[in-house]
């Protein structure tokens, strides 16, 4: 009895150890969550939105400048857009138009036609040579367009200002009808003047394509400045003085600063006019401001008619071609104003 009651027992405590153990292997342990880091997410910054190009009967049109105007770029199309039409493929405008561009025109270049009325029209018109506008002197509102300004008109000939040449290729070109110069007894050239319709419709025509296509005051040239061995036109008569103070096109000087140079400018006329340095260094500041001139370090002719083109726009009072104080003193004053960028 004993014996059995032990054997029960022993199987009791057996039975609980295993038991427990059975419990514990079993016993649920909830997990600790863990946060998982999201990546992060690249938010990109908002593509300014590029104005459309605008089609009206099936031409493409462009009038936005999106561009940057300090570099003198810009993208507005002043007319319609000439496109490729290769067989058998699409031109599309779906990235039009790239940022990285800028006008043709870079030069406005006045002329005169040394011709009456009828005349300038059919030579401009019929002949090898044209210009993009022609101003009449009929004292009515019109002016007339010859070329198209994505054109080139055949207006400046073998021509050069600063580090450019052959200036069709990068202006816009304005005949003014004018009869030019007639010559007195001395040899003196006589200019006609202008009328003031006409210089209205100069004016109001410049400003308009200055605007336009963002055209430097350096940049507004008579056709005697990017030829002076050649050409006298527009001449003495025409009113550069008028257009920059009354419409804010083109150069002149200050005042001011001419008077600054004046005493010196006449000092060194006195003392040093023919001597080779000095010419040089006339010849040197006329070829900075931007005319094409040998440096020869002579009074030679080719420096004679620049210094001639040059009283022609900014000393027309005199124009002889002699390198006066008051010539000296402008051009000093202008090349102070105008430094080549």
């Amino acid at each position: 009895m004993r014996k059995t009651l032990y054997i029960i027992g022993l199987s009791t405590i057996v039975f609980s150890c295993t038991s427990r153990q059975n419990v514990k292997k079993n016993t649920y342990k909830p997990k600790t969550p863990t946060t998982q880091a999201k990546p992060a997410v690249q938010t990109k910054p908002p593509v300014a939105q590029k104005p459309k190009v605008v089609s009206d009967h099936g031409v493409d049109f462009f009038t936005t400048n999106i561009a940057d105007p300090t570099k003198n770029d810009n993208t507005a199309s002043y007319g319609s857009i000439v496109s490729a039409k290769p067989g058998g493929y699409k031109v599309v405008k779906t990235f039009f138009p790239a940022v990285a561009q800028n006008f043709r025109q870079r030069y406005l270049i006045l002329h005169y036609t040394a011709l009456a009325d009828d005349k300038s029209v059919t030579v401009l018109t019929q002949q090898a040579v044209s210009a993009h506008y022609l101003v009449n002197n009929t004292g009515d509102n019109e002016i007339y367009q010859l070329v198209d300004e994505n054109k080139r008109a055949y207006h400046a000939g073998v021509s050069a200002w600063r580090n450019d040449k052959n200036l069709n290729d990068n202006s816009i070109g304005i005949e003014i009808v004018n009869t030019g110069y007639t010559t007195d007894s001395t040899g003196k050239r006589i200019f006609a003047p202008f009328s003031d319709e006409q210089v209205k419709k100069v004016a109001a025509l410049v400003k308009d394509i200055v605007t336009r296509y963002q055209i430097q005051p350096t940049n507004v040239l008579g056709h005697s400045d990017i030829a002076p061995t050649r050409k006298q036109d527009p001449g003495p008569m025409f009113p550069w003085k008028k257009l920059y103070d009354e419409y804010q096109v083109g150069m002149w000087y200050d005042e001011a600063a001419k008077q600054t140079y004046l005493a010196t400018a006449q000092a060194d006329l006195a003392a040093r006019y023919n001597d080779a340095s000095f010419i040089f260094l006339i010849q040197t500041s006329l070829q900075k401001f931007g005319y094409a001139l040998d440096l020869s370090g002579q009074w030679d002719d080719a420096t004679k008619k620049t210094i001639e083109a040059f009283q022609y726009h900014f000393r027309p009072q005199n124009y002889d071609g002699i390198m006066d104080a008051e010539t000296w003193a402008i051009l000093q004053a202008l090349n102070q104003k105008y430094t080549v960028k």
